[in-house]
């Protein structure tokens, strides 16, 4: 099998093309979280908090913490909608019913010790 028909196989299997959907989609919806928190959230944030800068160069002891609580706000958003986009989808989900497997059948030797308790158990 050559290289390009092999690389062919590969990419176009079913769970690579569903992955590389997945990542698309979640960078997209990543830029949209971020031009949220960025355009909305941030902007009120910074009047309530009462600076004149914006948000994301606040800067503690030299430290820039505001661009670093702009991305865990980020995080927290798309963590959130993820969890709850999930949790719906499960919902939905019916689990299949789990019968519990049948019991083996007793061997031989088994069923022979059978017998001799049962001729024990006569005799006692």
């Amino acid at each position: 099998m050559s290289y390009i028909s092999e690389f062919k196989d590969f990419a176009l299997r079913g769970n690579v093309l569903d992955l590389a959907v997945g990542v698309i989609i979640g960078t997209s919806f990543g830029k949209i979280v971020t031009a949220l928190v960025d355009s909305i959230l941030m902007p009120v944030i910074n009047m309530v908090a009462g600076g004149e800068a914006p948000f994301k160069d606040l800067q503690v002891g030299g430290i820039g913490v505001g661009a670093f609580l702009q991305a865990t706000l980020d995080f927290l958003i798309i963590a959130l909608i993820l969890f709850l986009i999930i949790r719906f989808i499960n919902r939905f989900k019916k689990a299949a019913p789990v019968e519990p497997p049948a019991p083996p059948a007793p061997n031989r030797s088994e069923l022979l010790l059978e017998d001799i308790l049962k001729e024990l158990r006569k005799q006692g």
